[in-house]
């Protein structure tokens, strides 16, 4: 390959801060030159729970736009969800890789953490695991979830730990874009065709049951005081957001009854939606088949 042909390739090597790309496709490691030690009066093994808490959500709903690929509406979509999962994709790598660290009983590195846990062991929100069922559903789904973490990354960036906060630093303005897109779509379906309008409140009706969930403290929450983010405190914040999208959209917030957890306890605590196992054992099917396997 000569010098010309490969030029093509440089900006996978160099890429800025507007490019985006997962974890280790080429930009700048946000987590250069930082002492990756468990903070002073920090338990590790509750900030690594914290960590897979953060990482799991980013982990799966990243899967889940995945398998949206070659089914979009136009070619446009499909690049622009892809570069939305594979942010997503980064922020779990980061986020896992830390709390690896912080708790090594747990295994070596991330890639344990993603692919060698059973869906108990998983600590992601509800919301992330079902699969969507058309493009309204999608942007819906969306919407929500960038809004919330957003809000969450936002103060994240002040975290005690400085690894979470350079990680939230650099998420910020990724879930910035997100939010525009899905917030873009909702409103030019919402208040578009008679058929789109319809197909979006049928969306959010579907997607509401699992906002809730969002806004509940844990108690791993509460004992990281000054390292985590209480989501409690993000609802108004979130709530605004999300009004003003849906007003512009002409469309009003669903009311609807949350999804019901199993004795107090939900996706925070292990127990999750049936549809997590079938996302697993797609997304650890080869780690599985192959463990120990380099390529």
């Amino acid at each position: 390959m000569t010098e010309d042909e490969f030029s093509v390739y440089h900006s996978l090597a160099d890429a800025d801060q507007d490019h985006r790309w997962a974890f280790g496709t080429g930009f700048d490691d946000p987590l250069a030159g930082l002492d990756a030690a468990v903070p002073d009066g920090v338990d590790g093994v509750t900030l690594a729970t914290y960590c897979r808490m953060l990482g799991d959500d980013a982990l799966i709903y990243s899967h889940r736009l995945q398998q949206w690929m070659t089914r979009l509406p136009e070619l446009e979509e499909e690049t622009a969800v892809a570069n939305i999962a594979l942010d997503l994709l980064g922020q779990a790598r980061l986020i896992l890789a830390r709390a690896a660290k912080a708790d090594p009983s747990l295994g070596p590195d991330e890639d344990a953490l993603a692919f060698f846990r059973d869906a108990r062991e998983f600590r992601n929100v509800r919301l992330v695991e079902r699969l969507d069922a058309d493009f309204a559903e999608l942007v819906a789904r969306l919407l929500v979830f960038a809004t919330w973490r957003l809000a969450l990354f936002e103060q994240l960036v002040r975290s005690n730990d400085p690894v979470l906060a350079a990680i939230a630093a650099k998420g910020v303005n990724e879930l910035a874009y997100h939010r525009e897109y899905a917030a873009h779509w909702v409103v030019r379906l919402g208040d578009g065709t008679e058929f789109s309008r319809r197909r979006m409140r049928a969306a959010l009706d579907g997607v509401w049951p699992l906002v809730d969930e969002l806004f509940a403290t844990h108690p791993i929450e509460s004992a990281l005081a000054a390292v985590a983010v209480e989501p409690g405190a993000l609802r108004d914040q979130v709530g605004v957001v999300l009004d003003a999208v849906l007003a512009t959209a002409t469309l009003e917030r669903p009311v609807v009854t949350p999804l019901a957890r199993l004795n107090g306890r939900s996706g925070r605590d292990g127990v999750h939606t049936e549809a997590l196992s079938y996302v697993l054992a797609e997304l650890q099917s080869v780690a599985r088949a192959h463990p120990g396997a380099t390529w």
